[in-house]
């Protein structure tokens, strides 16, 4: 799901509050205002024909990074005499070569970690302590430790300062491309991370990645309270993703479809609440009633202890390995506003108003009323997940399994078969050739990710999982969705015009194209959707799925606003406090919908545990994709694809205007909705 940034030092600023400041007690300046004053006005006087705003900018930030331990104040003031580029064709041509030098550092140890991850990622046999040991080691942990120390940082915090989110939103549309780029430099050096604070965070991260990725339900020994089986002997899901797609595919099966959903319901329930026996977790050898919790071990009853709170002590240590990292970031101070102004560039506060308006719409209550009248019965809490809306769902599950397991035996087939995808989507042969020639397919040993490359030369990995039966549809649907990553990680990378501009502004906009693949998975595999309300229907969908999604993201938020409240709470006290946050969001949200109250399943998704604060960008993606889709619409796919995504990383606002002419709203959603409602 997630594309996997790879811009080591990456960090930005942003304003917070004065409380939120004195909170942060890790920054003091080594080098009073005073003298910072002095050093201004005497290096003005040397280059009198210089930006002055620029100078002032550039010197008071190098400044503000400059501890004891890298010298005197003499020692600062002569590096700032000796480096100061004044001249904007030197700078422009410094710039060019410190480009250079970061796509070699990033891109090399990009693919390092890919590979000392290779053996976590990929289905490549049993993962030994050893595997553990390096996969979790940060190979770029120090970088910025030596830079600092060798001075790079501060000539490059002197000559490219950084710009807050504020600034990069006023002075942006007038900013010339290389000015973007040098804008998008200076957001590498804001604060000083110790490497060892960066490297217990990595191993914070890691260890949750491992949990989730083995976090398996065997399907086939999951037995009725009257001790019936009811799914195959061989399925095995992984939580949350295929448990999810699974519970959507059973809407299709009209004989036992409620029966397996609400069974797999009642798993995920346990899974939230950490009342699921440990033993069955990614072990076949027992029987499990998830509605007694009864285990069975060849028929012999089993005292079967409940998970210890596993997987809200994960989100507790990867907390805590933020929060220790959190006094070095005088401006971006928790790991929330990192997560937001930083990394999305759109403020937390932003974010939560947009989903709360979306949320709050009473046009959801009338789409849960057409869900039920679809479905003949009233709504159950899993029905969030409802895609009777889609085409995909007029068609058995085994029907489409046999399409893709035929077609795509192994990844490699699935590779071979990606140009001829792509041609399907618009791209010439030659363009779907070039494109597919930068990604690789491995078997992924989770659920599947996409992870970009980060210098030109390399190549992007898509990971799917692949059985020894071949690509099942889940498996397919989910490897579209990555495809769709890695062809935007190619585009903004290998078309992009200054690598400091490659990429694109925030995850949610990599979601966007990737959930445009997944949207046209029966298209590629020749199963055409004739339906003269597909129109209809998508809008349905996307309205309908963007609040469940939205429904996730606010319960993740609003569990690391509890965390930073109370930073000392237990697993035990944190996990009941998520139940209840999940609760009270269903009740505000949702229960008008469904007409239930008090359902924990907005807590169940696996990206609260190892992807924290991400679930935001899904919302987002959602957004940006149906802005997109009615840009599309009348338009050449491809063409427009390459156009949009050759931007670079812009502000997300300035991309979506660059993009489709105007800023990220969820209103056209709920404008064609009304429509739709209305017909």
């Amino acid at each position: 799901m997630k594309k996997l940034l790879f811009l080591l030092l990456l960090v930005s600023a942003a304003c917070s509050s004065p409380e939120i400041r004195e909170q942060a007690a890790g920054k003091s300046e080594f080098i009073g205002q005073q003298a910072i004053s002095a050093l201004i006005d005497s290096v003005r006087a040397i280059y009198p024909m210089a930006d002055q705003a620029l100078l002032e900018k550039g010197i008071r930030h190098a400044a503000s990074l400059w501890r004891a331990e890298d010298g005197t104040p003499a020692e600062f003031s002569k590096l700032v005499r000796v480096n100061y580029l004044a001249d904007p064709g030197k700078r422009s041509a410094v710039f060019r070569k410190i480009s250079s030098y970061f796509e070699s550092v990033n891109g090399n140890f990009n693919e390092i970690t890919i590979d000392l991850k290779k053996n976590l990622d990929e289905a490549a046999g049993e993962i030994d302590e050893i595997d553990r040991m390096f996969g979790n080691y940060s190979v770029g942990s120090h970088l910025s430790d030596d830079l600092y120390s060798n001075k790079i940082a501060f000539v490059i915090a002197l000559n490219f300062p950084y710009y807050t989110l504020e600034e990069k939103e006023k002075s942006g549309p007038s900013w010339s491309r290389e000015e973007w780029a040098m804008a998008r430099l200076g957001d590498y050096f804001v604060s000083r991370v110790p490497a060892k604070l960066n490297q217990a965070l990595a191993v914070a991260t890691g260890n949750a990645d491992m949990y989730i990725a083995d976090y398996n339900i065997h399907m086939g020994r999951l037995r009725t309270d009257d001790g019936r089986q009811i799914f195959p002997d061989d399925m095995v899901l992984l939580s949350h993703w295929n448990l999810r797609d699974e519970l959507k595919a059973d809407y299709a099966d009209m004989e036992k479809g409620g029966e397996k959903q609400d069974m797999i319901y009642k798993v995920m329930e346990r899974i939230i609440n950490q009342d699921i026996p440990q033993v069955v977790i990614n072990n076949p050898e027992y029987e499990w009633a998830p509605f007694s919790n009864k285990v069975t071990r060849n028929g012999e009853a089993v005292d079967a202890a409940p998970e210890p709170d596993t997987r809200y002590e994960h989100i507790i240590n990867t907390f805590r390995a933020m929060r220790d990292i959190d006094p070095y970031n005088p401006e971006m101070n928790t790991a929330i506003l990192r997560k937001f102004s930083l990394e999305m560039e759109i403020a937390q506060e932003e974010v939560e108003e947009l989903f709360d308006s979306y949320l709050s719409s009473p046009l959801l209550a009338k789409t849960g009323a057409v869900v039920k009248e679809r479905l003949g019965r009233d709504l159950r809490p899993y029905d969030i997940w409802y895609s009777g809306f889609r085409a995909r769902t007029s068609f058995p599950e085994e029907i489409l399994t046999a399409r893709t397991s035929a077609l795509y035996p192994n990844p490699e087939a699935f590779r071979a078969g990606m140009p001829a995808m792509l041609k399907k989507l618009g791209w010439s042969s030659e363009r779907a050739q070039y494109l597919a020639s930068k990604i690789v397919v491995d078997p992924a040993r989770g659920s599947g990710h996409a992870w970009g490359a980060a210098m030109k030369g390399a190549v992007s990995h898509l990971r799917t999982r692949v059985s020894d039966k071949g690509m099942d549809f889940k498996g397919y649907n989910i490897a579209v969705h990555e495809f769709g990553h890695n062809i935007e990680q190619t585009i903004s990378l290998y078309d992009v015009d200054h690598y400091m501009m490659s990429g694109v502004p925030n995850t949610a906009i990599t979601e966007a194209l990737a959930f445009i693949f997944q949207d046209r998975d029966l298209l590629l595999l020749d199963m055409k959707d004739t339906n003269p309300d597909r129109q209809k229907m998508e809008t349905l969908d996307a309205a309908w799925s963007l609040m469940e999604i939205m429904g996730v993201g606010m319960v993740d938020m609003k569990a690391w606003k509890w965390l930073y409240t109370n930073p000392d709470a237990t697993p035990a006290q944190f996990r009941d406090e998520v139940v209840k946050i999940a609760k009270e969001t269903w009740n505000l949200y949702f229960a008008p919908v469904f007409g239930v109250s008090d359902s924990p399943v907005l807590a169940v998704y696996s990206h609260m545990v190892n992807s924290p604060l991400y679930l935001a960008n899904y919302s987002y993606g959602q957004i940006i994709q149906f802005q997109l889709e009615e840009h599309l619409r009348g338009k050449k796919l491809s063409d427009e694809i390459d156009r949009i995504f050759s931007q670079g990383r812009l502000t997300p606002q300035q991309w979506m205007t660059g993009a489709v002419g105007s800023r990220i709203s969820a209103q056209p959603i709920l404008n064609a909705l009304e429509n739709v409602l209305n017909e």
